[in-house]
């Protein structure tokens, strides 16, 4: 299996992002989102994504339902947070990272959300973490068309608390920590 390769649609111009995917060599992108829309960027809505890409020869899976950031589910909420670790022990997120993998066996691709850095987004911190635990390398498309990894993405979570690396629950707790500051919330009733 090739790497899984991840990117954030950000503000990009279409013309940007297809050159972001090409210089990744994407092949395919598995959108992530909860809901593929972009009321600012309609370039990035799902219909329109999904064209564009196949115009430049890349395949477009929706995989939102499975792997997206915003469970519909409430017992996948604590405190009114989205709870990653939660979410990551459902069978429809496996059946998701189940899919991704069978598809990087043949094909190189990445995995798209909107957030343009990947400390900021779940496609790091819920699906990138559970591939990586799974065996995949995973790479996360930057801005600038340069590349980190998951273990780079670790570090820098470890730099965050003042050690040159973690394990175990105190990687797992990081994760937490950040994942809780970027994930969604449900709105106060």
């Amino acid at each position: 299996m090739s790497a899984v390769f991840t990117i954030g649609h950000s503000n990009h111009s279409l013309e940007r992002f297809l050159a972001l995917l090409a210089g990744a060599g994407v092949e395919m992108v598995a959108d992530v989102r909860s809901q593929p829309a972009s009321r600012h960027f309609p370039h990035f809505g799902k219909a329109a994504l999904a064209k564009a890409l196949q115009e430049a020869g890349v395949s477009y899976l929706f995989l939102g339902r499975e792997l997206g950031g915003r469970p519909t589910d409430a017992s996948l909420f604590h405190d009114g947070v989205a709870d990653f670790e939660r979410m990551a022990e459902t069978a429809r997120f496996r059946e998701g990272l189940k899919r991704v993998m069978a598809d990087a066996m043949w094909l190189r691709l990445a995995l798209m959300c909107s957030e343009k850095e990947p400390l900021d987004c779940h496609r790091c911190l819920l699906v990138g973490r559970a591939l990586s635990a799974d065996g995949v390398e995973v790479r996360h498309i930057l801005a600038d068309g340069g590349t980190v990894t998951q273990k780079d993405i670790e570090a820098e979570l470890a730099g965050a608390q003042g050690a040159l690396a973690l394990e175990g629950d105190a990687l797992a707790a990081a994760y937490r920590e950040r994942a809780r500051k970027i994930a969604f919330r449900q709105r106060a009733s």
